[in-house]
């Protein structure tokens, strides 16, 4: 694992990229509020209170959300990894847009999480370019 940081910490990054100790934090609180918001999604899904093709974008979401890390530092493919993220907002939106009509709160609880994902798509997309 040292490795895989040690890799991240020679690429070229833009001077507004944050931290590598504020990942940690963020995601911490960002996870725990997805567990609930997503965890209510899926269990309104279940229960049929919701169409189960709502809890679609968030499924996906989740997966790419999760591929993103092995992608980023275990395969140390930038070029993939910003693939993913694209995917990971654009099923965060989808996810929203799916989700207000039938739980407002479940998408005003996504905002956070898309500030953090729009932010860190463009943080991505800028260390593939300056690496390419």
């Amino acid at each position: 694992m040292e490795s895989t940081f040690f890799w991240y910490s020679q690429l070229i990054k833009p001077s507004w990229a944050p931290p590598a100790w504020l990942f940690g934090p963020v995601w911490t609180l960002l996870y725990a509020q997805i567990a609930v918001s997503f965890g209510a999604v899926f269990v309104l899904a279940a229960r049929k209170k919701i169409p189960l093709v709502c809890a679609l974008p968030f499924a996906l979401n989740l997966g790419f959300n999760l591929a993103f890390t092995p992608i980023q530092f275990g395969l140390q493919n930038n070029a993939l990894a910003t693939f993913d993220i694209l995917l990971v907002l654009g099923t965060l939106l989808w996810g929203m847009v799916v989700i207000y009509p039938r739980r407002h709160w479940i998408a005003y609880m996504q905002v956070p999480y898309l500030f953090w994902v729009a932010f860190a798509t463009v943080l991505q997309v800028t260390i593939t370019i300056l690496n390419w």
